[in-house]
Order: C-alpha cells, then structure tokens, then sequence
C-alpha cells in the first residue's frame, strides 16, 4: 500500500489537494445556508477590530506618509513671500475734458477681473524679468541652478511660477504675492510688478492714443481728399448748366416768369376785347349802317365827320328839292356830293372795320407769343429747379464732408494733445518689503497634513487590505457568509509535532486547547440532533484545515466522558488518522468494503481509554466505488451496534466529493474551517452542498485561532484571564483532561 507523505501541517493534518470549485453562482456576502431570513449586520466594533488586526498596516503606512512629508518639510529650501498692493482707479484722472481713446473705466466685477488677468498675463511677467539683470539677475537665478545642469533657467518661467494676483474682497485693491528663498528678491520682484503694471497701462495707452492719432491723420488725409473732389465737381457742374450764380438766375427767371404771366394776362384780355369787336362787325359787316352802331365805330373822327356831312348834304337836298327839280345842276351836284360823301363814308366804314379785324389778328399773334414765350419761361424754370436739385445735393455733401473733415482734426488734435499727458488708471498702496520669516515649508501644517494624511491612509490601505482579503477571519464571516453556526473555537497549537497535536486532549500538553474542545463536546450534547447523534462526519473546504486534528481530540474528548468510540478514517485517497495514533496503516476500511477483512481483524482497539481506531488501510484507486458499495453501508451499521459514537473523518469538500456519499449515511457532520486560511466563498460553497443534503450539519468548528487576535474578534471565548485560570487550574490538577 502507499505510505502518507512526511511533514504534517499544524493542526495534524498534511493533506495538499489540488481542489477546483464547481461551477455555482455566489450571492456575496450576507448569503445565510440556513435558509433564516435574517442576516448579520457588521457592528462598529467590528470595524475597530478591522483596523485593530491590521494595525501594523496602518503603523507602516503612516510611517512612511509621515516621513515623507517631514522629510519633504524639514530638505525643502525656505521660501519668502512678499505682497505689494496696488489700486485699480475707477476711471483716468480728468485733465482735458475730452474723451479718452481707451476706456479704462472699472464698473463691474468683469472689469476688475480682466485687470487681475493683465497682471498674471505673461507680457507683464516678461518685462519683469527683463529688469533683472546684472548681480540682481545672478542673485535671483542661484537658488534654481542646479550644479552640473546645461539646461538654460528662464527667468521669466521662474516668475511666472512664483507669482500670485490676489483681489482683496469687495475693494479695488489687488495684491502681488511673490514667493523667492531670498527675501530681499521677492520684495524686489512683487514691488516690480506694481511698477510694470502700472507702466503697462500707461504705456498701452500711449501707444493706442499715437495709433488713434496715425488712423486719424489717415482718415483726414482720406476725407479732404473726398472734400476736393467733391468741391470740383460741384465747380464742374456749375460750369457746365451756367450756374455761376444759381440763386441770382432763379430770381431773375422768376422775376420774368411772373411778368409774362402779367403780359400774358393782359394779351389774353385784348385779344378777347379785339375779338368781341371783330365778331361784332363780321355780324353786322352785310349792312354797314348797322355797323354805325357799334360804339366803336361811330366813335370815329373821320366818320363822325362824314356822317354829319351825309346829315347835311341830305338837309340840304331836300331843301333844293323844294326849289329845284332832279336834274337842276344844284341838285344834280348836291346829288354827286352827298354820293361822294357816302362813298367816302363806306370807305371809312370798312377801313375801321378792317381795322377792327387788323385789331384782332393783332391781339391774337400778341397773345400767342406771350404765351410761347411764358412756356419757355416755365420750361427754364423747372429744368432750372432740376439743375437745383442736383446742384444741392453735391452743395450739401461737400458740406457734410467738410464737417465730418473738420471734425476728423478736432478730433486728432484733441487725442494728439491727450497722448502726452501723463496719467495712471492705477496707484500703489504698499510696496512690498522683505518678509520676517518664511511662509514655506510650513513645519507645522505639513507635519499635520502628513500626520492626519498617514492615519487616513493607513485607514483607507487598512479597510483596502481587509476588502481584497476574503478568508475566513470571524464569527461573522462564518454564521453570515458561510451561514453555519459557530460551536466551536481551537487556538492556534505551535512547537507540537503531528502527534502530540492529534491527541493533545490526552497529553493535556495546552490547557486552552482542552478547554476548547470541552466547550466543543458542551455545545455538541446542548442540542438534541447532536445529542442524539451516533455517527458524526468531519470534513472542511480545503486540506490543512485540521480535519483530522478536530476528528481525533473531539473523539478523545468524547471518550474521556465514559462513551465508547471510534474513530473511522474515509480519507481513502491520503489517509492521515494512523499517524496521528503512530499506527500501522495495512489494512482497515478499504479492506472491510472489499470483504477480505472483519472489523475485528482491522480495529485497532484501546488506543486510548474507550477509542477505538479504524484506518484507511492504505489508499484506494477508486475511493467512490469503495464508499459506495454495500459493504460499506454494512460496516456503519454494525459500528452503530457496537460504539456509542463513531467519527468518521473525510477528505475535503472543495477538493472531492467523496464526504458527500458518506453524508446520507450518518446523523450528523461537522465543517472544520482553519482561521485566516479558506476564502469565504470556497467555504460558503463546500458549507451549502452540506446543507442541500437533509443530514443535519451542527455547525462549523473555527480551527487555529491566532491568540494575538483572538481577543479581539472572540473575546467572549478567550481573554488573558482565561489563560491565568487555566495555570491555576493545571497546578490543582494536572492529570484531568475534562476537569
């Protein structure tokens, strides 16, 4: 048969199985086995005892942030701090009353800040460094070169790093903090930048106004040339429509204007008076007597003579009528003279008639020609009113143009003049003066922080390390995780060989350890399942978790209080129980399930006052055949006939499956879980396929307590007292395992 490995683990057992998990889904922490609704909460003390256990962590690390940062305080070069402060003026003092080009005026929170953005801009820091220079520059520059260093050191770098605008609250004051190791330098600089900006301003706004002063000229130079041309065309146009003087022409054309419409009036009445006339004697023109009524004919000298002539010759006829027939000579020439004198009245007649008509045609030709010459007096009115139009458009934008032209050098003489008055939109408040003592490092803050710092730190890695670190530590990881019930706590065991550990219950060689599974076998009979339970399996997650250990002592244990028992080892794959008892491991289990042996012929019977050991026999090939055959049924059932208790030890759940056959066939089990070693959700897995068969399982037994922190995370079960009580107990009675 094969022989187990040399070199036990602490607790005796030397188990090393290479264990796979099956493929399950984890809830996290919280995940009770016992299907409870309720779960555990972390308490506050649990969080001390967090930082507690892993106070050296914490130890380290504030060691090392607290080092660094006295040694970053304690190497770093001292610095000084300088402020000057200066005022930012509402508005440029008034000298001239004439408007400014630049408008510095401050009247919002914009404003001020975009003065504070001038005095942190570059351009500032830059003609501050070029101030420097000389032993002045050589003095600044020592403590920033570096001995053996080629790269050239920027001045201006250096200042821009150093320097900082403060706005004093609701003020317009701003202060310029310079920091330098040589306090005299960091006065020199802070007081610098008050100047330079002061400078600045003036300087940006000499400049703007001789730029203003440059475009104007050009404007003018520009604008009197539009003004001549202007003026040329203007002369241009007069030469060329005769308007030397267009206001004299316009009264001389109205003048004539209202005189023809006189003239025109007075033809139009003639030529009406004339025409009246000629109508009367062309009406009246087939019998001229009736033209002698017409007023104007009759007012005639000539025909008034001719008719009273005509009135008289015919008096005078009808008086020689009377005395003389119609041929007498008298009557015959008084007939020829009164006919002389008719005819000669006709002629008259028609004569004033023709010159009533030459009268009319007269008039009317008069009439006509006032007439056109009135519409060619109106025509050179209006196209005299159209050349005014346009003639008064270019006399107005000549005009305009002058203005603008004159303004243009009003405007340029007034900047020209402003530019070389002197005036500051700000003032210094105080200049800065070499500071007393350094403002860094500051020992005292620093010194804090990394005090304060290295306890955070160390905190936070303290709580980080707990976090990642998911082995099994408390009782709450085990009743709220794993969901088993603790019943029981071993203390760690050192400098005892495999051997001695496996029976340390009957060599009483670590009082605490006795004790510790005295309060086991208690809790064990407290309740009814594992009071009553005749056969109990033992196995754990993984190996090394003292399975082996736990199965012997509690066997011992058990024993010592009067019950027969014996203990089975089932481990058939690394037996570990014939070491423990320093037996021979030829024959056992392996042999009674294959029937060439008897319990009797493989018991190893009284190897301690009512134990009884049955080994493995060796290792099986097929170890779940062995178990599941019925030999193996049969052999638990005559040691149930046989022994009050029967503790049959298991290989580990999380490595084989081989504890989950036997599980059916007992009362009971027990899950070992070593302190600090087993990950919680390896454990939580092994403790639920324990759980999912309905065999009780009486809870986990936490196995290799630290005693260093034992007190902490299990004081109600260990306590320095304890220890005490227990010398005292061992020097009473030191040959009583179950006192």
């Amino acid at each position: 048969m094969d022989t187990a490995p040399k070199g036990e683990k602490a607790t005796g057992s030397a188990e090393s199985y290479p264990y796979t998990y099956y493929g399950t889904s984890y809830s996290g922490y919280g995940a009770a086995g016992t299907g409870g609704d309720s779960q555990m909460q972390r308490s506050m003390q649990d969080y001390v005892l967090i930082l507690r256990e892993r106070v050296w962590y914490i130890v380290l690390v504030f060691a090392l942030v607290f080092s660094a940062a006295a040694i970053f305080t304690f190497t770093r070069v001292p610095l000084f701090q300088s402020v000057a402060s200066v005022q930012v003026l509402r508005g440029d003092p008034v000298v001239m009353q004439v408007q400014a080009v630049v408008n510095n005026d401050i009247r919002s929170a914009e404003d001020l800040n975009t003065q504070v953005k001038v005095l942190e801009s570059f351009a500032i820091v830059q003609r501050v460094s070029e101030r420097l220079v000389g032993d002045e520059l050589k003095q600044f520059l020592a403590p920033y070169l570096k001995e053996g260093s080629a790269d050239p050191v920027s001045p201006a770098e250096i200042i821009f790093r150093n320097r900082k605008i403060v706005p004093v609250r609701l003020s317009l004051v701003l202060q310029v903090q310079y920091s330098h190791p040589d306090k005299y330098i960091a006065s020199r600089v802070a007081n610098l930048f008050i100047d330079e900006y002061i400078a600045y301003n003036s300087r940006l706004r000499i400049e703007d106004s001789m730029k203003a002063v440059d475009d104007l000229k050009e404007r003018a130079e520009q604008q009197k040339k539009k003004v001549e041309e202007l003026a040329i065309n203007l002369q241009a146009y007069r030469e060329k429509n005769k308007l030397v003087s267009l206001d004299q022409r316009k009264d001389i054309v109205t003048e004539k204007l209202k005189a023809l419409n006189a003239y025109v009036t007075q033809t139009t009445s003639r030529l009406n008076e004339a025409e009246i006339r000629w109508r009367q004697v062309q009406e009246r023109k087939a019998t001229p007597a009736l033209l002698l009524d017409l007023p104007f004919i009759s007012s005639s000298q000539l025909i008034g003579q001719l008719v009273q002539q005509v009135s008289a010759q015919k008096i005078l006829i009808a008086q020689l009528r009377d005395q003389y027939r119609e041929k007498h000579p008298k009557m015959m020439e008084a007939m020829n003279s009164i006919g002389q004198t008719e005819k000669e009245l006709s002629r008259a007649i028609d004569s004033t008639a023709a010159m009533v008509e030459a009268d009319f045609q007269t008039a009317k030709r008069n009439d006509e020609e006032a007439r056109a010459n009135l519409s060619r007096q109106e025509t050179e009115s209006l196209e005299l009113d159209r050349f005014a139009v346009e003639y008064s458009n270019l006399e107005r934008d000549l005009g305009i143009n002058e203005h603008l032209l004159n303004n243009i050098l009003s405007r340029m003489r007034e900047t020209s003049m402003s530019s070389t008055i002197e005036t500051q939109s700000a003032r210094v408040v105080d200049r800065a003066a070499p500071a007393l003592r350094p403002v860094s490092p500051n020992i005292p803050l620093n010194l804090a922080l990394g005090f304060l710092g290295g306890l955070a730190l160390g905190t936070a890695f303290a709580f980080f390390v707990a976090y990642i670190d998911d082995r099994v530590k408390s009782s709450f990881d085990i009743e709220s995780v794993v969901g088993l019930p603790l019943v029981g706590i071993i203390p760690e065991i050192k400098r005892l060989e495999q051997s001695e550990k496996a029976q340390i219950v009957a060599n009483n060689q670590d009082k605490q350890v006795v004790e510790s599974f005295l309060t086991l076998h208690s809790s064990l009979r407290l309740k009814d399942e594992s009071k009553r339970a005749q056969a109990i399996l033992v196995t754990s997650t993984i190996p090394g978790e003292g399975k082996s250990f736990t199965t012997t002592n509690l066997a011992l244990t058990f024993a010592a209080h009067g019950e027969k028992v014996v203990v089975v080892d089932c481990d058939l794959r690394k037996p570990n129980i014939h070491k423990s008892f320093r037996l021979e491991n030829l024959k056992g289990v392996i042999d009674i399930c294959a029937g060439t042996q008897t319990i009797e012929q493989v018991v190893c019977k009284s190897v301690h006052p009512n134990l009884d050991i049955i080994p493995a026999g060796g290792r099986a090939k097929n170890p779940t055949q062995i178990l599941n055959s019925k030999n193996f049924e049969l052999m638990l059932s005559d040691l149930r006939k046989r022994y009050d208790r029967i503790f049959i030890d298991t290989p580990p759940l999380a490595a084989v499956s081989d504890a989950l056959i036997i599980l059916p066939l007992v009362d009971g089990s027990l899950f070992t879980i070593f302190f600090n070693r087993v990950r919680r959700k390896a454990a939580q897995f092994s403790a639920r396929k324990l759980l999912e068969v309905n065999v009780p399982c009486f809870g986990a037994v936490l196995n290799g307590l630290n005693l260093a922190v034992s007190g902490y995370y299990y004081a109600q079960y260990y306590d320095k007292s304890y220890k005490d009580y227990y010398v005292t107990m061992a020097k009473k009675d030191p040959g009583s395992p179950d006192r």
